[in-house]
């Protein structure tokens, strides 16, 4: 019961905008059920007055949610391809994050920007967006305020990504027979997993994959989201020797910092690549891939929700420049990587 007044009405606004994105993103798959979800939120996060009794629904949305539609993208995928898909994406995902961290660092001497912030978005833009942001945040200890702004311009990045990084793909010439190509991309080049998944399903829809891109996609994601655990604990150690000097360090745990989605997701893939080695066919876990494209497009909703543009062009102007540099470095690195090791 608590949990219902506390979480409900988030959830029903999130659910009842759901419902027609997903019939809309039926109607008119080139556009997709997530991308309506996206759209309808960020409007009705304009006139929406009374947020106190949503926002714990809408970020359990966002959250939990997106959570749980990953890992039942899990069933119907097999271990054999999600390690093959992170050996292939490997060489991008390094250079991707090196350049954003790079990035992020030249502009924040350069432009005076705080040093927090301009960790948190070098770091979001680069691995996973809100998540490597909050699990950075609880490392160096970064204001609520740096956290909020942080998060506001990765996500304003990926609704833009989401929108635009479809039409880009087409335009670039990535192979529409199938998703291995644009996953690469969007799994590498795209910041946060809910607008990954957003992003791969639009290129699904438009060409008729079913969840091919979505599937290489999310495993390129969850395989660049493990470099949350060396930079996290790279930055615990570099401010432990800060700390040390006061007496005040304190030890990071690192079951507080990896993202244990994660290890559901291998596991519903383990028991995936079990139940087809018995001789169950893929297409009884269709079911369960539908239930998660439509959990995709909730929290996408909730996204957009949380997506106050007025106010992140208002009172963001450096860190979006910042955010805006680290999106289009990675977005470059990533397409120049994937046509130099020959993949699209």
């Amino acid at each position: 019961m608590q949990f219902i007044r506390q979480k409900g009405l988030g959830i029903l606004l999130c659910l009842g905008i759901s419902i027609p994105a997903w019939f809309l993103g039926r109607m008119f798959p080139i556009v997709g059920g997530p991308i309506f979800g996206i759209l309808m939120g960020m409007v009705l996060c304009l006139v929406i007055r009374d947020r106190e009794s949503f926002d714990a629904g809408i970020s359990f949305v966002s959250k939990k949610l997106l959570q749980s539609a990953v890992v039942l993208l899990g069933f119907g995928l097999n271990l054999r391809v999600i390690a093959e898909t992170g050996k292939q994406s490997l060489p991008i995902i390094v250079v991707t994050i090196a350049t954003s961290l790079i990035v992020a660092w030249i502009l924040q001497k350069t432009m005076k920007i705080d040093e927090d912030i301009s960790m948190l978005i070098g770091v979001g833009s680069s691995i996973c967006g809100g998540s490597a942001v909050a699990a950075t945040a609880s490392v160096i200890k970064a204001g609520d305020e740096d956290i909020s702004q942080a998060i506001s311009v990765i996500f304003f990045f990926n609704v833009v990504a989401a929108l635009v990084f479809p039409q880009l793909g087409s335009l670039l010439g990535f192979s529409t027979g199938s998703g291995d190509a644009f996953g690469v991309f969007a799994g590498t080049a795209v910041n946060d997993t809910s607008s990954v998944t957003a992003t791969a399903a639009t290129w699904d829809n438009m060409w008729g994959l079913g969840t091919a891109t979505l599937n290489k996609a999310v495993t390129v994601k969850l395989t660049r989201t493990l470099a949350i655990i060396p930079i996290s604990l790279g930055l615990a150690l570099m401010r432990s020797k800060k700390e040390a000097k006061a007496g005040d360090g304190e030890k990071i745990s690192v079951k507080k910092i990896f993202p244990m989605f994660i290890l559901y997701f291998i596991l519903a893939s383990v028991i995936t690549t079990a139940a087809t080695g018995l001789g169950i066919p893929a297409s009884a876990f269709d079911p369960v891939k539908t239930l998660s494209k439509f959990l995709i497009v909730m929290a996408m909703t909730a996204v957009g929700l949380n997506t106050n543009v007025v106010k992140l062009i208002k009172n963001s102007g450096k860190p979006i420049f910042m955010g805006l540099c680290c999106w289009v470095a990675i977005t470059t690195v990533s397409i120049m990587m994937q046509k130099a090791m020959g993949i699209w």
